[in-house]
């Protein structure tokens, strides 16, 4: 159905996006034009605003209306602050999250006009710009029309939810960033159902606009089901739509007619996001959020004030919960101005601050009124699905290149890492120097793993393991969503890829112009180990793996991960090119000559199942014989695997070595005794 109605120089067109469930979008239709509405006539349906003259149409936002959280205190006292928004951006990976707050940021005259700023300028980590992902979540703010915007940058894997879950609590609204092309993606799926419990005010923000394949109609229509599905309000369904160009800075209320700036998005903000909810004189509270560190300064706890006034100096109680409480004092105040931390002497409820000075404070715990606060309740998160065991080196080369090599230092330095990452958990493993990692995915573990190695650890980890539950004698293990979008010539292999992990397709979809298909499986989380490489190598690099935690499920049998062996060094010593000629014939090489090896080291893949020990440091023999030619050797460029590589690689039996300079692969010693 399609109706066009031309008023004056405005004209708008509607078109039907999903017939099967009521809205309240008529009745915005209605006012807007001053018509009367009555609820007892045709079945309502929701309809898509597109306006051909976005300059003229009032942004309108039914979200902005939504019902007051309930509160069991003294409600007339319950007030929002008008100048005031927090907001959160959150994202599927590289829907361009941080490259919209960069433009964000420079139109707000962050910056200076000849000041140099680097791209991605939230994306501080050294691990964030090698990587392009955010992977901690950060705070900064900016003025839009004498309006303080807190802005906080979330990351987009889904092994990372756990941020995003904390930073909910800090925040009024949201604005979901769907890629113009993709749509809605299995880590949006996630953020939205998190804010959505939240009864956070949502706005969509289509990015990318000016790709030459986008499909802003598909995008609008696979987000609005998404919210159906989601068990959304009537009044979050009528969420408001940005269509905005991150990279170029633009943004507007229809695809064909952006404005030269972000304009249109910071109205939308101010209107559509409401201020905190706040109880302005009442007894202090601030849960703290998130946790930072500073040499000099110690732990800054990160939080939105809800309740009272905040002042330096003053003198507080930190409460886990009621019977729990410990006293403490406010050496120093921040608040989040622009692209820094500025001292304040005190703070109002609503705002997002840093309080220092209280040593021992954890994420989850409430700065209260010293005489009347009461704790907030604190953050919960979701369990983790997946373990790594970590454990002191045992190689010859322990000690040569690490600073921390001590079981001592290996957990201390996991203890301090429980501190800031609630999603994470550490358990006593077998002995006493092992350690049980868990977390909620591999990628997870792995970052804490590379950071770890940069700090100068030394240590080993283990393969990962899936995390099983067993409910009435039935052993149930997680089951994940996985999208895979391939193109069409290489998805058979991919296809038979995914069957043979167990995976059960449940839907298939064309995307965009460029002839890719669309995949969804619901696989074991032990199918997905390892597949990553296997997916790059059937589609000769041109597939991309996403996956979310869906829910747990009844066994689904025995999964093979892999089909190749390993070819093992069976002497110490260096390597040489006579001996690695002979030996890149049984398969694909690790290492290159003049590598130093150990015993029992992988230097790499057997063609064939099943592991194979080889000299690698056999070296010619030397004879009196004079030969009148040197007979040349043609080496193989050996493969260079990452991290990430060599802990999908690895099975039961085997280990990867991380040391400051070197990673390493080896057969696990204590097995390698078992199984003779």
């Amino acid at each position: 159905m399609e109706m066009a109605l031309n008023l004056r120089a405005t004209s708008f067109s509607f078109s039907v996006s999903n017939p099967r469930r009521t809205s309240s979008s008529p009745q915005f239709v209605n006012q807007l034009f001053g018509l009367p509405f009555s609820s007892s006539g045709p079945s309502r349906l929701p309809l898509q605003f597109v306006s051909r003259n976005p300059t003229c149409r009032p942004i309108k936002c039914s979200v902005s209306e939504v019902t007051e959280p309930k509160t069991g205190e003294n409600k007339r006292q319950l007030m929002r602050r008008r100048d005031i928004r927090n907001i959160a951006i959150v994202a599927h990976v590289d829907h361009g999250k941080t490259t919209l707050v960069d433009a964000m940021l420079k139109q707000t005259k962050v910056f200076r006009d000849n000041q140099f700023v680097q791209e991605r300028i939230m994306d501080s980590n050294d691990l964030e710009r090698e990587r392009g992902i955010t992977i901690l979540s950060k705070n900064t703010s900016v003025t839009y029309k004498d309006t303080k915007i807190n802005i906080i940058d979330t990351p987009g894997h889904s092994d990372f939810g756990g941020e995003v879950e904390r930073i909910l609590n800090m925040v009024e609204g949201i604005l979901l960033v769907v890629d113009s092309v993709e749509g809605p993606m299995p880590q949006t799926r996630f953020v939205l159902k998190k804010a959505l419990e939240f009864g956070h005010a949502v706005v969509v923000v289509v990015n990318k606009i000016d790709r030459p394949s986008a499909r802003p109609d598909f995008v609008i229509n696979s987000t609005f089901e998404l919210f159906l599905e989601l068990n959304a309000t009537d009044e979050q369904c009528d969420f408001q739509v940005i269509y905005a160009s991150g990279i170029k800075g633009q943004a507007g209320l229809s695809p064909e007619n952006l404005a030269e700036d972000l304009g249109p998005l910071f109205e939308t903000i101010i209107r559509c996001i409401p201020g905190p909810h706040i109880d302005k004189d009442g007894a202090l509270q601030m849960l703290a959020t998130n946790i930072e560190y500073d040499e000099h300064k110690g732990r800054i706890a990160i939080g939105r004030l809800q309740a009272g006034v905040l002042q330096k100096g003053m003198d507080v109680k930190v409460c886990t919960t009621e019977d729990s409480c410990r006293y403490g004092r406010v050496s120093e105040l921040f608040v989040y101005d622009k692209f820094s931390r500025v001292p304040a002497e005190s703070v109002e409820a609503g705002d997002i601050c840093a309080v220092c000075g209280i040593a021992d404070i954890q994420i989850g715990e409430t700065i209260a009124d010293k005489v009347s606060g009461k704790p907030l309740p604190s953050i919960k998160v979701e369990e983790p699905t997946v373990k790594m065991s970590f454990s002191i080196n045992t190689s010859p080369f322990v000690g040569r290149e690490g600073k921390y090599v001590t079981s001592r230092n290996l957990r201390d330095r996991l203890s301090r890492e429980l501190e800031r990452n609630l999603a994470m958990r550490v358990e006593d493993g077998e002995t006493a120097d092992t350690f049980i990692v868990s977390g909620r995915g591999t990628l997870h573990i792995t970052i804490l793993i590379e950071n770890m190695r940069r700090e100068g650890y030394e240590f080993m980890v283990g393969p990962p393991k899936v995390i099983n539950k067993k409910v009435n004698d039935q052993v149930l293990e997680p089951y994940e969503i996985a999208t895979v979008e391939v193109p069409e010539e290489h998805m058979g292999a991919v296809v038979e890829l995914l069957g043979k992990r167990r995976g059960q397709m449940f839907d298939m979809e064309g995307v965009g112009s460029e002839g890719t298909t669309l995949l969804k499986y619901k696989i074991p989380t032990r199918g997905l180990l390892g597949l990553r490489n296997s997916i790059l190598t059937a589609s000769r690099g041109t597939a991309i793996l996403n996956t979310i935690f869906d829910s747990y499920g009844p066994w689904a049998g025995e999964i093979s991960t892999r089909d190749q062996g390993s070819l093992v060094a069976f002497e110490d010593g260096t390597s040489t090119s006579y001996a690695l000629a002979s030996s890149q014939e049984r398969g694909q090489m690790f290492i290159g000559p003049g590598v130093d090896v150990y015993k029992g080291q992988i230097v790499g893949i057997h063609q064939r199942p099943g592991d194979l020990a080889l000299n690698v440091c056999k070296k010619k023999a030397a004879t009196n014989i004079r030969s009148n030619k040197e007979q040349t050797v043609i080496l193989d460029t050996p493969l260079d695997y990452s991290l990430d590589d060599c802990i999908e690689y690895i099975q039961e039996d085997e280990l990867v070595e991380v040391t400051p300079q070197s990673i390493r692969m080896c057969k696990n010693p204590k097995l390698t005794k078992k199984a003779r």
